[in-house]
């Protein structure tokens, strides 16, 4: 079967359908699609029912939650955007409902389409299932060759950074939510142990879960790096500052006092399953081992130093 018609709910494979060189062939994505800028041009057939921009941290997780609890909907599927973007494909994900639409819109979107489109759930858990999520992908649509040279290229990549030892690893903790804790799960633990540190906590391939301080104040790591989920890098400055910049136990830890608190930029670079998460591997070499990364070139705003 020819693909010509694609709808995207998911923001990674948005982006990689646009460096596949099919954008054409995009018919429909997700509110969060801005990358790249064109993507925001498309017919969006997901919304959210939460504003996360008007919404504090712990006013989002509290919506979340209650939503999740009462087995109401957070996105929303555009019936009448989806039946006029009639697609061949809907590339959509299962790792995460609280995080982009799920199976239960692909769901919907098939009942109501009348003529029934290929379907591909991305479920990625490490950086090496999100390479294969680019052949499965790259053969589909018919793009295999260039998939091939992407995920080569991104190999090419990884292994460079994995190449350059580090004789005694930097205790790392990456927090993917402030207000309450939660750890950094999936493929982040795994980019942390191959950027040269020894990750805490959560293990390559866990799902995100919530922590208390008590959990940090115990293992105390060397480096913290702060990547709320989906948050840019001037949305977690101002969250750090509001919520943790004078909390008196957060003031304790070894990172803080040494200045190791890092803000990244989550939403481009570590949150989604995407071919960017590279380029988060390069970040997070720059934190952790800067001394060995000088030549590294990395996206300007994608890490500060929380001082």
């Amino acid at each position: 079967m020819s693909i010509k018609r694609i709808v995207s709910f998911l923001p990674s494979a948005t982006e990689l359908l646009y460096e596949l060189g099919v954008e054409n062939k995009l018919f429909g994505v997700t509110h969060e699609c801005k990358y790249p800028e064109d993507a925001k041009k498309k017919i969006q057939v997901i919304n959210s029912v939460i504003n996360s921009d008007k919404l504090t941290s712990i006013e989002i997780d509290t919506k979340t939650c209650q939503l999740l609890n009462e087995g109401k909907e957070i996105f929303i599927l555009n019936e009448k955007n989806i039946l006029k973007a009639n697609p061949d494909l809907i590339i959509s994900q299962e790792i995460c409902e609280a995080c982009a639409a799920y199976t239960s819109h692909v769901n919907r979107a098939i009942q109501i389409l009348e003529k029934k489109p290929i379907v591909y759930l991305m479920n990625p858990h490490n950086l090496q299932e999100i390479l294969e999520s680019v052949k499965d992908i790259g053969k589909i649509i018919g793009k295999e060759k260039q998939a091939n040279m992407i995920i080569e290229s991104l190999k090419k990549r990884i292994s460079k950074i994995k190449d350059i030892s580090h004789q005694k690893k930097k205790k790392t903790l990456a927090i993917e939510w402030i207000e309450p804790f939660f750890t950094a799960g999936h493929w982040i633990p795994e980019m942390i142990k191959d950027a040269g540190g020894e990750n805490m906590i959560s293990k390559t391939g866990e799902h995100s879960r919530k922590l208390n301080i008590e959990e940090i104040l115990e293992i105390d790591p060397d480096i913290i790096i702060m990547m709320p989920c989906g948050f840019d890098i001037f949305r977690t400055i101002s969250e750090y500052k509001k919520i943790l910049k004078n909390n008196k136990l957060w003031n304790t830890l070894k990172a803080v006092k040494n200045k190791k608190v890092f803000a990244v930029d989550a939403d481009s670079y570590f949150s989604k399953p995407s071919i960017r998460t590279v380029t988060g591997l390069e970040i997070l070499a720059k934190i952790i081992q800067p001394e060995k990364f000088l030549n590294i070139i990395i996206p300007a705003n994608s890490f500060v130093n929380l001082k």
